[in-house]
């Protein structure tokens, strides 16, 4: 079938979540308007394509050829659809009526708006913010994303504090916006990361190419979050450890680069020896196989960050903190962005 080009293509990446598609998917379709539902498939094994065939005929289909993870697998498939607006959207997503016009209404009327997530709420206890993305990303000079809303594992109940509209430092990739242009014109999502820390990367490109990256507070949706893998996964750790060290090597400018990596690498090392004495073994050994990866490929990442337009100005961009995160939250015991 030939799809004609849209203002806004809703766009799922799907990987064995089933279930998920069965208890989100028609929330998506019946709240979305007239935006183009996309269901992008990473060679699932579960029957989600013929669930989708069968109960949602009105859903493109795309069907990748195999599991290219969330990076890539994303940007195949945005290459086959044609569309002024983007929104990646996670299948552990549950959206009410009108949960895309707040955030689509500010990006056109601000074209300098590359990027643009709503609240994220969670799924299951609904009066308090998400782990991934909460009230907007926010970044410390070390490069440990943050939100408002989640300083590490605290998540603040929503008491309409975050209600507002405010220029962040990176949208979560669980319910991202982007203007279908800046994703092309900046060569979409960093496919070495597979999954995790990539909407991060894609902010700080897009904050480096002269655009904004905003939040909209008066939009909300309702995120379940670990859907693909569970926070207590080692995959998953080390995908956070080996991606995080890789954005700040990939984006940070060149005269704040071996301190902040000096310094990172420490602070990695003394979360590992923290889990070994928790008797989370595997995740310690997880931070070091992530950093050993980075070595071993260090020749890409020389090349990926050639590639970067990096600016001297990180430190002042909207939605950095100047300061070190950890040490505000395991020393100073700040627990909320308004005591930092």
């Amino acid at each position: 079938m030939d799809y004609k080009p849209v203002q806004t293509a809703v766009v799922i990446l799907n990987w064995n979540g089933l279930r998920y598609l069965q208890q989100f998917l028609p929330s998506v379709v019946a709240n979305s308007g007239n935006a183009q539902i996309v269901v992008a498939d990473n060679a699932s094994t579960d029957g989600s394509v013929a669930f989708l065939q069968t109960h949602f005929p009105e859903v493109r289909l795309i069907l990748l050829p195999e599991n290219y993870g969330f990076c890539e697998g994303y940007n195949k498939a945005l290459q086959q659809v044609q569309a002024t607006y983007y929104v990646l959207l996670n299948s552990d997503v549950d959206v009410p009526p009108g949960w895309k016009e707040p955030v689509l209404q500010l990006m056109e009327q601000d074209a300098s708006i590359a990027v643009c997530q709503p609240k994220i709420l969670a799924q299951q206890h609904p009066g308090y913010f998400e782990y991934a993305g909460a009230g907007g990303g926010l970044l410390d000079a070390l490069g440990y994303p943050y939100c408002r809303g989640r300083l590490f594992e605290t998540l603040e109940e929503d008491k309409g504090q975050y209600n507002d509209v405010q220029e962040i430092f990176w949208a979560t990739g669980a319910c991202m916006v982007v203007r279908a242009e800046v994703f092309h014109q900046l060569g979409g999502l960093e496919p070495a990361f597979f999954a995790h820390m990539e909407e991060i990367d894609f902010c700080w490109r897009a904050k480096n190419a002269g655009y904004k990256v905003m939040y909209n507070g008066h939009s909300c949706v309702y995120h379940v979050g670990g859907g693909t893998l569970h926070k207590s996964n080692p995959r998953k750790t080390y995908l956070n450890f080996r991606n995080g060290l890789a954005l700040l090597y990939k984006n940070i400018p060149g005269k704040e680069l071996l301190a902040a990596m000096l310094l990172r690498i420490l602070l990695d090392w003394v979360a590992a020896l923290r889990m070994a004495a928790a008797g989370q073994q595997q995740d310690a050994r997880a931070v070091f196989d992530a950093h050993a990866d980075l070595l071993r490929n260090r020749d890409y990442w020389r090349r990926r960050r050639r590639e970067q337009v990096q600016k001297g100005n990180f430190p002042h961009l909207p939605g950095v903190y100047k300061g070190s995160i950890v040490w505000a939250y395991f020393i100073r015991q700040k627990r909320t962005v308004r005591e930092l």
